[in-house]
Protein backbone atom coordinates (compact mmCIF):
# COMPACT_ATOMS: atom_id res chain seq x y z
CA UNK A 1 0.00 0.00 0.00
CA UNK A 2 1.18 3.38 -0.86
CA UNK A 3 2.17 5.54 1.94
CA UNK A 4 -0.90 8.41 1.17
CA UNK A 5 -3.40 5.65 1.58
CA UNK A 6 -1.10 3.77 4.53
CA UNK A 7 -2.97 4.24 7.81
CA UNK A 8 -1.09 6.18 10.41
CA UNK A 9 -0.07 3.96 13.73
CA UNK A 10 -2.35 5.08 16.39
CA UNK A 11 -1.83 7.94 19.22
CA UNK A 12 0.16 6.79 22.15
CA UNK A 13 1.23 8.80 25.22
CA UNK A 14 4.58 9.01 24.97
CA UNK A 15 6.77 12.02 25.83
CA UNK A 16 7.27 12.92 21.81
CA UNK A 17 4.09 12.08 19.90
CA UNK A 18 4.72 11.21 16.29
CA UNK A 19 2.80 11.95 13.01
CA UNK A 20 3.72 12.00 9.26
CA UNK A 21 3.23 15.64 9.28
CA UNK A 22 5.63 16.27 12.24
CA UNK A 23 8.18 13.89 10.61
CA UNK A 24 7.69 15.44 7.38
CA UNK A 25 8.41 19.25 8.41
CA UNK A 26 11.65 18.26 10.77
CA UNK A 27 13.12 16.47 7.31
CA UNK A 28 12.17 19.88 5.28
CA UNK A 29 13.65 22.00 8.00
CA UNK A 30 16.98 20.07 8.09
CA UNK A 31 16.78 20.35 4.14
CA UNK A 32 16.42 23.71 3.86
CA UNK A 33 19.29 24.42 6.49
CA UNK A 34 22.13 21.74 4.70
CA UNK A 35 20.23 20.40 1.67
CA UNK A 36 19.46 16.81 0.75
CA UNK A 37 22.46 15.52 2.46
CA UNK A 38 21.38 16.47 5.51
CA UNK A 39 17.83 14.11 5.39
CA UNK A 40 18.05 10.70 6.50
CA UNK A 41 16.12 8.74 8.94
CA UNK A 42 18.18 8.83 11.51
CA UNK A 43 19.14 12.51 11.49
CA UNK A 44 15.42 13.30 11.15
CA UNK A 45 14.79 11.62 14.49
CA UNK A 46 17.21 13.16 16.17
CA UNK A 47 15.82 16.65 15.39
CA UNK A 48 12.14 15.14 16.56
CA UNK A 49 13.81 13.22 20.00
CA UNK A 50 13.03 9.86 19.48
CA UNK A 51 14.31 6.77 18.26
CA UNK A 52 15.13 5.96 14.55
CA UNK A 53 13.24 2.97 14.89
CA UNK A 54 9.72 5.03 15.73
CA UNK A 55 9.51 6.47 12.22
CA UNK A 56 8.94 3.46 10.44
CA UNK A 57 5.98 2.99 12.00
CA UNK A 58 5.05 6.55 9.99
CA UNK A 59 7.16 5.31 6.95
CA UNK A 60 9.45 2.50 5.29
CA UNK A 61 12.31 4.40 4.02
CA UNK A 62 13.83 7.22 3.22
CA UNK A 63 12.43 7.25 -0.66
CA UNK A 64 9.13 7.76 1.26
CA UNK A 65 10.54 10.53 3.45
CA UNK A 66 11.46 12.09 0.02
CA UNK A 67 8.00 11.87 -1.84
CA UNK A 68 6.40 13.00 1.75
CA UNK A 69 8.74 16.10 1.18
CA UNK A 70 8.11 16.95 -2.18
CA UNK A 71 4.04 16.92 -1.94
CA UNK A 72 4.37 18.87 1.11
CA UNK A 73 6.62 21.54 -1.26
CA UNK A 74 3.50 21.41 -3.73
CA UNK A 75 1.16 22.42 -1.59
CA UNK A 76 3.11 26.15 -1.49
CA UNK A 77 2.70 25.84 -5.45
CA UNK A 78 -1.35 26.46 -5.91
CA UNK A 79 -1.96 27.63 -9.09
CA UNK A 80 -5.11 29.78 -10.08
CA UNK A 81 -6.36 32.75 -12.01
CA UNK A 82 -9.16 34.06 -14.66
CA UNK A 83 -8.31 31.36 -17.99
CA UNK A 84 -5.83 28.61 -18.96
CA UNK A 85 -3.12 31.49 -19.46
CA UNK A 86 -3.44 32.91 -16.04
CA UNK A 87 -3.57 29.36 -14.44
CA UNK A 88 -0.38 28.46 -16.71
CA UNK A 89 1.61 31.35 -15.60
CA UNK A 90 0.70 30.70 -11.99
CA UNK A 91 1.71 26.91 -12.02
CA UNK A 92 4.79 27.81 -13.58
CA UNK A 93 5.66 31.46 -10.78
CA UNK A 94 4.65 28.62 -8.21
CA UNK A 95 7.23 25.71 -9.15
CA UNK A 96 9.54 28.85 -9.11
CA UNK A 97 8.88 30.28 -5.85
CA UNK A 98 8.72 26.72 -4.20
CA UNK A 99 12.44 25.94 -5.30
CA UNK A 100 13.30 29.21 -4.25
CA UNK A 101 11.93 28.47 -0.42
CA UNK A 102 13.07 24.95 -1.24
CA UNK A 103 16.22 24.31 -3.22
CA UNK A 104 16.88 20.92 -2.50
CA UNK A 105 12.94 20.45 -4.64
CA UNK A 106 15.20 22.04 -7.70
CA UNK A 107 17.26 17.95 -7.54
CA UNK A 108 14.02 15.97 -6.60
CA UNK A 109 11.27 17.45 -9.24
CA UNK A 110 10.84 15.85 -13.02
CA UNK A 111 11.17 12.23 -13.84
CA UNK A 112 7.84 10.66 -13.01
CA UNK A 113 4.67 12.47 -11.86
CA UNK A 114 4.11 13.21 -8.40
CA UNK A 115 0.98 11.13 -7.43
CA UNK A 116 0.27 12.79 -3.08
CA UNK A 117 -2.73 14.11 -2.49
CA UNK A 118 -1.49 18.12 -2.82
CA UNK A 119 0.45 17.23 -6.36
CA UNK A 120 -2.92 16.07 -7.27
CA UNK A 121 -4.62 18.67 -6.17
CA UNK A 122 -2.36 21.66 -8.02
CA UNK A 123 -3.12 18.94 -11.48
CA UNK A 124 -6.63 18.93 -10.74
CA UNK A 125 -6.65 22.56 -10.72
CA UNK A 126 -4.45 22.98 -13.84
CA UNK A 127 -6.61 20.13 -15.44
CA UNK A 128 -9.87 22.01 -14.30
CA UNK A 129 -8.64 25.67 -15.94
CA UNK A 130 -7.97 23.66 -19.78
CA UNK A 131 -11.80 22.52 -19.48
CA UNK A 132 -12.64 22.75 -23.16
CA UNK A 133 -8.93 22.68 -24.60
CA UNK A 134 -8.64 19.17 -26.94
CA UNK A 135 -8.22 17.06 -24.44
CA UNK A 136 -5.04 15.09 -26.55
CA UNK A 137 -3.53 18.45 -25.99
CA UNK A 138 -4.19 19.10 -22.59
CA UNK A 139 -0.84 16.69 -21.18
CA UNK A 140 1.22 18.31 -23.56
CA UNK A 141 0.46 21.70 -22.76
CA UNK A 142 1.33 20.98 -18.91
CA UNK A 143 4.34 19.31 -19.65
CA UNK A 144 5.23 22.03 -21.40
CA UNK A 145 4.99 24.06 -18.85
CA UNK A 146 6.85 21.90 -15.88
CA UNK A 147 9.51 21.45 -18.11
CA UNK A 148 10.13 25.04 -18.59
CA UNK A 149 9.31 25.82 -14.70
CA UNK A 150 12.04 23.13 -13.62
CA UNK A 151 14.50 23.69 -16.51
CA UNK A 152 14.99 27.51 -15.75
CA UNK A 153 14.57 27.26 -12.09
CA UNK A 154 17.42 24.88 -11.93
CA UNK A 155 19.79 26.81 -13.69
CA UNK A 156 19.22 29.66 -11.46
CA UNK A 157 19.77 27.31 -8.45
CA UNK A 158 23.02 25.84 -10.68
CA UNK A 159 23.77 29.84 -10.66
CA UNK A 160 23.53 30.00 -6.64
CA UNK A 161 25.37 26.80 -5.84
CA UNK A 162 28.03 28.60 -8.30
CA UNK A 163 28.55 31.30 -6.30
CA UNK A 164 28.42 29.87 -2.95
CA UNK A 165 31.18 27.18 -4.31
CA UNK A 166 33.30 29.61 -5.88
CA UNK A 167 32.67 32.98 -3.86
CA UNK A 168 32.09 34.70 -7.19
CA UNK A 169 28.87 36.04 -8.38
CA UNK A 170 27.58 36.44 -11.70
CA UNK A 171 29.18 39.93 -11.98
CA UNK A 172 32.04 38.97 -10.79
CA UNK A 173 32.15 35.77 -13.12
CA UNK A 174 31.51 37.65 -16.56
CA UNK A 175 34.05 40.23 -15.80
CA UNK A 176 36.58 37.30 -15.21
CA UNK A 177 35.86 35.78 -18.38
CA UNK A 178 35.26 38.99 -20.43
CA UNK A 179 38.67 39.87 -21.76
CA UNK A 180 38.73 35.97 -22.86
CA UNK A 181 35.17 36.82 -24.73
CA UNK A 182 36.54 39.68 -26.02
CA UNK A 183 39.42 38.23 -27.66
CA UNK A 184 37.46 35.08 -29.31
CA UNK A 185 34.94 37.39 -30.46
CA UNK A 186 37.64 39.73 -32.19
CA UNK A 187 38.51 36.66 -34.17
CA UNK A 188 35.34 37.35 -36.59
CA UNK A 189 34.35 33.43 -36.30
CA UNK A 190 31.06 34.14 -33.81
CA UNK A 191 29.58 37.46 -35.37
CA UNK A 192 25.77 36.77 -34.48
CA UNK A 193 26.59 35.61 -30.71
CA UNK A 194 28.79 38.44 -30.22
CA UNK A 195 26.04 40.40 -31.53
CA UNK A 196 23.53 39.19 -29.14
CA UNK A 197 26.55 39.53 -26.40
CA UNK A 198 27.29 43.13 -26.94
CA UNK A 199 23.85 44.92 -27.74
CA UNK A 200 21.44 42.76 -26.55
CA UNK A 201 19.10 44.14 -23.07
CA UNK A 202 20.91 41.88 -20.14
CA UNK A 203 17.92 41.08 -18.51
CA UNK A 204 18.06 39.49 -14.39
CA UNK A 205 16.75 36.11 -13.40
CA UNK A 206 13.25 37.37 -12.83
CA UNK A 207 13.05 39.24 -16.31
CA UNK A 208 14.23 36.49 -18.30
CA UNK A 209 12.10 33.76 -16.77
CA UNK A 210 9.37 35.84 -17.43
CA UNK A 211 10.21 36.71 -20.95
CA UNK A 212 10.70 32.87 -21.82
CA UNK A 213 7.31 32.14 -19.92
CA UNK A 214 5.61 34.73 -22.17
CA UNK A 215 7.00 33.37 -25.59
CA UNK A 216 5.72 29.53 -24.84
CA UNK A 217 2.54 30.49 -23.38
CA UNK A 218 2.24 33.30 -26.75
CA UNK A 219 2.61 30.10 -28.43
CA UNK A 220 0.10 27.71 -26.45
CA UNK A 221 -2.66 30.02 -26.85
CA UNK A 222 -1.89 30.22 -30.26
CA UNK A 223 -1.82 26.59 -30.78
CA UNK A 224 -4.88 25.59 -28.77
CA UNK A 225 -7.01 28.74 -30.17
CA UNK A 226 -6.58 27.14 -33.54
Amino acid sequence: MLVWERPEPPERPVPAPLSRDRIVRAAIRLADADGLDAVSLRKVAAALGVGPMRLYGYLTSKEELLDLMVDAAHAEIRPAGDGPRAVLRSLAEGIRHAVHEHEWLADLLGGRPQLGPHALATAEAVMAALDGVDVDAVMPVVAAVNAYAIGAVRREIAERRAERATGMDEKRWQAALGPYLQRTFATGRLPALATVVRDAAHLDADQTFRTGLDFLLDGIEARIAG
